[in-house]
């Protein structure tokens, strides 16, 4: 039997779980001496590494004495928790990183909540312990009463703790003691995590837990092997969700090793590896020995509680910027995101739309973010809640809001929550001028929030949220309170026009902009749309007047990114997304067909 160990590694954002995976790679001798690497190793992807955030779980491999440790990173994104609990399946003992100065944050809470449940054991991490603020006693304290509070067995709440700075490469056991390297975090992962159950004389069962995609092989299916081996070649049954069962041959067998991937013969019980061969493979299919097969239980995945439209781009300036405009190549390329993204689900809802599901505006908004930059054009419309009904009462999803702030700004954000039917649960001081509040919120009430939020608390304001459940329907919201500024022209901006139309509230661009009727220029300052000429010149006549020199002086506009623009929107209005610019727009571009629509 190989000497295994796996473990995940879960956290809230930011709390530095690929940081300090970062480290134990380093640390554990897995690179050679001539290998070049980057900091956040394992973010692969362009936009993981822009935004400072994991996306997609990832697997590694290190080996430290004669022990094989699989380690997997997870996202700390709350629209990514449906990752993060396939995974768990997967390990038998988790990291639990804890930032030293925030404590327990609301995805702590939803990931402690389902490791629990799975009954793995924890080993705790309270990181970024050189913070001038950290405060690690007062954490350590906050992760027992989550435990407690959560129903952790004895053995769960008798877990071990490891001060750490991740970043520096430094960890303890104690605060009192010198700085130590990861050494005690390899000793405490060999000490405490169980060994992987299974034996490698029963037949063969193996689950996959994520998938990949590769343009040779196909599909690869990425699992853990709870019993019996595997190898290259075999025949084997693959065992649906839906009870179907599907025989297959393994073409490919791939193992892990640092950020490395190399093809193996065989692997055995205790094992993560990744396969190829099976096209039907899906999230929690088991393979299993076809002689015998015995599935293992399908994986639950999480609901999605948002939806937006993706359309085909009809406004005037289609098809001048992106490459892939057609309503097919938009379809298979929402189809191709849905072979691997387990989370998301689409409909295709009529000529050219297709309506796609998530878990919230992050998920959606990093799909269309993926997609622009593969030269794609296409319109979005206004996120939606999904509702639900459940025993014949009409249910909508609740978040958990956990926001924090200073002091004197509290009493304005809690008014604004207050009009979106938020309920507060709790308010705690955390020292340094700020106050942690925490509510129940309808999920539809803070779409377009943050941004509102942000200028609220001057920017120093956090604000997360997880998912709690679906609950009876709470009656209109409020939604944005002001109205927009509407071109009436096909053209080019001009500064003298932009300078009379911005009185009349902020706007969204700039000089020699191209604007065409019914695009959006900028927000009013009233509640009620407001029709404006934003490409009239200056009229010449041969008269000197007064005002001729005066100089044109231009607020500057207000950067809207897909984020905030996604958020800002209305029902009536929509995304225009092209590689090189993202327009707000009106469904009807002219008055009168939007005044017809009104009437109906």
């Amino acid at each position: 039997m190989q000497k295994i160990r796996n473990i995940a590694v879960i956290a809230h954002v930011d709390h530095g779980k690929t940081t300090l995976v970062d480290g134990l790679l380093e640390q554990s001798g897995t690179y050679a001496a001539h290998e070049q690497h980057e900091e956040r190793a394992m973010d692969s992807n362009a936009l993981e590494k822009e935004r400072g955030i994991t996306i997609l779980s990832k697997n590694t491999a290190i080996r430290y004495k004669d022990y094989k440790i699989n380690i997997i990173d997870t996202p700390g994104h709350a629209d990514f928790g449906g990752e993060v609990e396939r995974v768990l399946k997967m390990v038998d003992g988790v990291l639990v990183l804890v930032d030293a100065y925030e404590g327990v944050m609301p995805q702590t809470k939803f990931v402690v909540k389902k490791m629990l449940a799975l009954g793995k054991k924890p080993i705790v991490v309270i990181n970024k312990i050189d913070k001038p603020s950290a405060d690690p006693e007062r954490v350590v304290d906050e992760m027992f009463d989550l435990f407690a509070a959560m129903d952790a067995t004895e053995d769960q709440l008798d877990f071990p703790v490891i001060y750490a700075a991740a970043r520096d490469g430094i960890a303890k056991l104690d605060m009192s003691h010198p700085d130590g390297n990861f050494e005690c975090i390899f000793e405490t992962i060999l000490s405490q995590i169980p060994e992987p159950k299974g034996d490698r004389e029963n037949s063969t069962q193996a689950q996959v837990f994520t998938l990949d995609y590769d343009n040779y092989v196909g599909k690869i299916g990425i699992s853990r092997i709870f019993n019996g081996v595997i190898k290259k070649g075999d025949n084997v049954m693959l065992a649906k969700a839906d009870g179907e069962l599907v025989k297959g041959k393994i073409s490919k067998l791939i193992g892990f090793h640092g950020l490395n991937r190399m093809e193996i013969q065989e692997a055995e019980a205790g094992d993560i590896v990744a396969f190829a061969g099976l096209e039907t493979v899906d999230v929690g299919d088991t393979i299993c020995d076809p002689a015998n097969p015995m599935p293992l239980d399908p994986m639950h995945i999480e609901e999605p509680t948002l939806t937006v439209v993706f359309s085909v781009n009809d406004s005037p300036l289609a098809g001048q910027e992106g490459k892939h405009v057609t309503s097919n190549k938009l379809k298979d390329r929402l189809e191709a995101e849905m072979t691997t993204n387990v989370a998301m689900r689409l409909e295709i809802v009529g000529e050219g739309k297709f309506k796609v599901s998530g878990r919230g505006e992050l998920q959606i908004t990093i799909l269309a973010e993926n997609m622009r930059r593969e030269n794609f054009e296409f319109g979005v419309s206004r996120p939606e809640v999904i509702v639900r009904e459940i025993k014949g009462v009409k249910c909508e999803p609740f978040e958990h809001l956990v926001i924090d702030v200073p002091e004197n700004l509290s009493g304005a954000v809690i008014e604004k929550l207050g009009k979106r039917k938020a309920e507060m649960k709790s308010m705690v001081p955390m020292g340094q001028g700020f106050q942690r509040i925490e509510f129940e919120i309808p999920a539809r009430a803070l779409i377009g929030f943050r941004g509102q939020f942000l200028t609220d608390t001057k920017g120093e304001g956090i604000m997360n949220h997880s998912f709690l459940e679906f609950r009876p329907y709470s009656g209109s919201v409020e939604s944005r309170s002001y109205g927009a500024l509407v071109s009436m022209e096909n053209g080019e901006t001009l500064a003298y026009s932009l300078f009379n139309i911005q009185d009349r509230g902020v706007l969204f661009i700039g000089p020699q902009t191209k604007v065409y009727e019914g695009m959006i220029v900028g927000e009013h300052s009233r509640s009620n749309d407001l029709v404006v000429n934003a490409i009239k010149g200056k009229a010449q006549s041969n008269v000197r007047s007064s005002g001729a020199d005066e100089a044109i002086k231009l607020v500057p506009p207000r950067d809207m990114s897909l984020e905030r623009a996604l958020e800002w929107i209305e029902d009536d209005e929509l995304l225009e997304i092209t590689p090189k610019s993202i327009r707000i727009r009106k469904k009807y571009l002219t008055e009168s067909e939007r005044k017809r629509h009104t009437r109906k």
